[in-house]
């Protein structure tokens, strides 16, 4: 499948190559036999956020207003969009250890390859949960939640296997 994937990139701090991000949903949707099909069809919008953001719409499209990873709204077929994951960099920040602000006038510390290299993996695995969510994927009960975080994993040693790890970086 070839599709058009929209990266927009709200967060203040985080760095990303669209192209990258782009290549992974590619791979991701070039594999999607092996995840139900994969995501629907269509445009897919990525969009990543800070955590007042994922915040915000948590609370006016599903009534919870405190954050979460990861966002995932279903798109309309007719109208040839597969959906849009929203994304929170904060949330992936945070899980890894990494600052989340720097002192005044002057950026976070550098972070250590190996903090940056977990912090990209925990932001892609945002994706592929999102992705995952759009192919029918869930976790809201026991048994459907393993199951998602079985594919979870196959998804990312997949995108490991392909070179396909998109690079992310807080600056």
């Amino acid at each position: 499948m070839n599709r058009l994937v929209a990266v927009t990139n709200r967060h203040p701090r985080l760095r990303l190559s669209r192209r990258e991000v782009a290549r992974a949903i590619a791979t991701l949707d070039a594999h999607a036999v092996d995840f139900l099909g994969g995501c629907p069809p269509g445009e897919l919008s990525l969009v990543f956020l800070t955590d007042p953001a994922v915040a915000k719409i948590h609370a006016d499209f599903m009534g919870d207003p405190t954050t979460t990873d990861v966002i995932t709204f279903a798109g309309d077929r007719a109208a040839g969009l597969a959906g849009e994951i929203c994304v929170s960099a904060d949330m992936a920040a945070r899980f890894v250890g990494l600052p989340l602000v720097g002192r005044p006038g002057r950026p976070a510390r550098r972070q250590a390859p190996a903090l940056r290299d977990a912090f990209a993996a925990e932001l892609t695995l945002y994706l592929v949960h999102g992705w995952l969510h759009l192919a029918g994927y869930d976790d809201l009960q026991p048994a459907k939640k393993r199951r998602m975080r079985a594919a979870e994993a196959r998804a990312m040693r997949l995108l490991q296997a392909a070179g396909a790890m998109p690079e992310f970086r807080l600056r």
